[in-house]
């Protein structure tokens, strides 16, 4: 089916082959005009060609009508034009059977050929009712522009229809290409759209999961050193007054520090939050907003949102606190220290710090070795201690474990392309290590 002038991807809301209803009033109206022309220049055919009257005007009505189908059949129009030419009628009905099929989908040759011949038809009818009328007197105009007029006539009345048809037509087509370029568009943002919201998503899933191990980290050692420290305060209190004293400064000390860590990790989540909460205001669409955020989730997963976070430097007061809680420990580093990343760094204190919380939790009084390796490329870790003494007041603290403290850094590890192994050893202690490449 051929359509012009209509949107070919409208829905057909019109009655038969009309798109619309107002197609259809108007190709009614024209349908009407054209019947009307054709009724009327039937009446000279009918007396020349010597039948009834009523009969030209029957005929002309039939054959103007046939205008009403211009869009479902715009050749059967422009032939039906062509037909009637030498009666002298239909001369709406070819110039806007022209325009129609000039407009369609219909391939160029046809349309040519079609186009032609009604020129052709128009120019022979002109030429022929132009010299009779010469002959006859009725027209006082020399032999010689009998072909100028018959010329300039076909081409007047066939060849602006056809342009513009032609135009039209080709416009539609733009209008309808560049539509379906901004629906492929609007379907290709919606795919980014749901990518980056789903990026986003995995990215505060991350962020969550990173955030949950930095708070692991911060409050089991600090709060495990003080329930010990605590432990022994209660145990020595009476006994030994000056070691309650230390013990009770050491408490306080770990606490500050557990505040200070505490605050800096909430700083944090509030600054996340109000990312998030800005990020989750703008419309999705708007890729570049999401794929800030992300950005953001990213640099943070990287540790330039958390301070400058601890380092291998600090790895000495670390086990001096441990120490100080009645922990035997002995460091041993291998090879000459360097500077690493300060994820690097991090990760490999986080380690050494989760092994000596195990050891308070469920060893406590065992001795304990910290080997630290820095080898060309990577860097090695391990917290091993013995099997722990009879259960003393310290060890009958009972700290809580949830048992997500070894799980958080082998994760922390293998983010980092290393690998992390923890267990139980031969002669009844554990053992924590990791390698990490630097």
């Amino acid at each position: 089916m051929t359509t012009t002038g209509e949107d070919h991807t409208a829905a057909l809301t019109g009655p038969w082959w009309w798109a619309r209803w107002r197609s259809a009033v108007l190709d009614a109206g024209l349908a009407l005009l054209s019947a009307g022309e054709c009724a009327a220049e039937g009446i000279p055919f009918a007396r020349d060609a010597g039948i009834p009257v009523a009969a030209g005007i029957v005929f002309g009505l039939v054959a103007g009508a046939v205008l009403l189908l211009r869009r479902r059949w715009p050749i059967a129009v422009v032939l039906v034009s062509i037909a009637v030419a030498p009666a002298q009628m239909g001369y709406l009905m070819g110039i806007v059977g022209l325009y129609t099929l000039a407009a369609s989908e219909l391939p160029r040759r046809i349309i040519g050929s079609l186009a032609g011949m009604a020129m052709v038809g128009t120019l022979i009818v002109t030429f022929v009712r132009s010299h009779q009328g010469v002959a006859d007197g009725g027209l006082k105009i020399g032999d010689w522009l009998v072909p100028v007029v018959a010329i300039t006539t076909s081409l007047g009345v066939t060849a602006p229809p056809l342009l513009l048809g032609l135009y039209v037509g080709a416009r539609r087509r733009l209008m309808e290409s560049l539509r379906e370029r901004a629906d492929s568009l609007e379907r290709e943002l919606q795919l980014l759209a749901e990518r980056a919201e789903e990026r986003a998503e995995w990215a505060r899933n991350e962020e969550r999961t990173r955030i949950a191990r930095e708070m692991h980290d911060v409050v089991a050692h600090r709060v495990s050193l003080m329930v010990v420290h605590a432990a022994a305060l209660q145990a020595v209190a009476r006994k030994d007054p000056e070691k309650a004293v230390r013990n009770a400064a050491l408490v306080g000390d770990m606490g500050r520090q557990a505040l200070t860590e505490l605050r800096e990790m909430l700083g944090v989540l509030r600054s996340g939050d109000g990312l998030g909460r800005r990020a989750q205001g703008v419309p999705l669409a708007s890729v570049g907003v999401v794929a800030a955020a992300v950005a953001a989730s990213r640099a943070a997963e990287s540790g330039d949102g958390v301070g400058d976070g601890p380092c291998l430097s600090e790895l000495e007061e670390l086990i001096g606190q441990s120490a100080a809680a009645g922990m035997v420990v002995d460091l041993s580093v291998e090879g000459e220290a360097r500077s690493y990343g300060a994820e690097v760094e991090q990760t490999a204190y986080r380690v050494v710090q989760e092994g000596l919380t195990n050891v308070h939790k469920h060893a406590a009084g065992a001795k304990t070795y910290v080997r630290l390796a820095h080898r060309p490329g990577e860097i090695a870790m391990q917290v091993e201690n013995e099997p722990p003494p009879e259960p003393s007041s310290a060890s009958l603290v009972g700290l809580p474990s949830g048992g997500n403290g070894l799980l958080g850094m082998k994760e922390r590890v293998a983010a980092l392309g290393g690998v992390f192994v923890s267990g139980p050893t031969d002669a009844g202690g554990f053992r924590v290590s990791a390698v990490i490449p630097t």
